[in-house]
């Protein structure tokens, strides 16, 4: 599968492994939360969303490497884990009855119109923060052969430790031949309880070095990886310029990098998006169409592109395709409350397609 400048495995145990924390997204719908009476829960986390999607959607092997924590919360993301097909690998955590460690929480309601969505967090003693090096057998996880591996930027932002645990998951994922990706997921707001923005540089740079496919949008790649900013103006959110402009910063600084990925999306209202999606592919450029997309829900869109993207690549598709799938599967999240999928692959392959939405009788 060298069309990409990658060497995919042909096969494995699993075929995807992703390392995040996972968290529970507390959403009372189109009410904000000043004013709900209920609300409903979905399990989410970077990471587990694109192993949750690659295993219910496309039908792949997938695990997930995390923080546990024995305590009720813990057991309802454990139970929706098993039911989207992950493989569970964790470090298993006690819970003291009173302040925890817990099992982090994300609010967001979901906005309507021209209010947008408002999303906050507690993640006040989180378990998947004290993970550390030594707390996974990888040699073990991967014994079986793996694929991929997929970690992130906001567990990355965790604590000291989590960084150290990507690096030597990475290592121990690139030694048993499996490509490594890595989502930029940039959050000042996490980089600032941990360093700051200097210290965000220095511990992505140490990541980064053993990534082979980069998922970020221009504003990721440039305060993630501290690379100069856009040498171009974009016309509109969805003209790619300044996102493809940082290319050569990008290999220059990391040659062993052979993709970078990102979503393109214009938000009109909180409902309305024009969507798109752009991908450097071993010096090539593919560009996915634009849809106009009436949305449910937007959580959870941008690992809906990167997991069927990954799909695309993991299963053979020219490099044109790949993206299309990934466009189009984070298409369909959007119209899904939650943050993974309810799509089939069927669907999926239809609107890469260029399906419509005539009732399929």
């Amino acid at each position: 599968m060298s069309k990409y400048g990658l060497n995919i495995r042909e096969s494995g145990a699993l075929d995807f492994v992703s390392l995040g924390a996972l968290i529970h997204r507390l959403d009372p719908g189109i009410i904000p939360f000043r004013k709900a009476s209920h609300c409903d829960i979905h399990v989410s986390g970077g990471e587990f969303n694109c192993a949750a999607n690659l295993a219910d959607c496309f039908g792949l092997k997938t695990g997930i490497a995390s923080a546990m924590v024995d305590y009720p919360i813990g057991h309802l993301i454990a139970e929706r884990v098993r039911a989207m097909g992950v493989k569970p690998f964790y470090k298993n955590f006690k819970h003291d009855g009173v302040h925890g460690p817990n099992m982090a929480t994300v609010y967001s309601d979901r906005g309507q119109g021209v209010r947008p969505p408002v999303v906050f967090y507690n993640r006040c003693n989180e378990a998947a923060g004290q993970l550390k090096p030594g707390d996974f057998n990888w040699s073990e996880i991967f014994s079986g052969g793996v694929r991929w591996f997929h970690s992130g930027g906001i567990f990355a932002a965790l604590s000291p430790t989590t960084a150290e645990v990507i690096i030597e998951g990475m290592q121990a994922a690139k030694a048993a031949g499996a490509i490594v990706s890595f989502d930029l997921n940039y959050r000042a707001k996490l980089w600032n309880i941990v360093g700051g923005h200097d210290r965000a540089v220095e511990v992505l740079d140490r990541i980064v070095k053993n990534v082979d496919v980069l998922v970020g949008n221009e504003e990721d790649l440039q305060l993630g990886l501290g690379i100069p900013g856009p040498s171009v103006e974009a016309t509109s959110k969805m003209d790619p310029v300044a996102f493809l402009s940082m290319m050569d910063n990008v290999i220059e600084k990391h040659p062993q990098v052979k993709v970078v990925a990102t979503t393109l999306r214009e938000v009109h209202s909180t409902n309305r998006h024009s969507w798109s999606a752009v991908a450097w592919i071993n010096g090539h450029v593919y560009h996915a169409p634009t849809a106009e997309l009436d949305v449910i829900d937007r959580i959870g869109g941008g690992d809906g592109y990167a997991s069927g993207f990954f799909y695309g690549l993991l299963a053979g598709e020219e490099p044109a395709e790949a993206v299309k799938l990934g466009w189009a599967h984070g298409a369909l999240l959007t119209t899904f409350p939650g943050d993974t999928t309810m799509a089939t692959v069927d669907q999926v392959r239809a609107f890469a397609k260029g399906g419509s939405a005539r009732v399929q009788r």
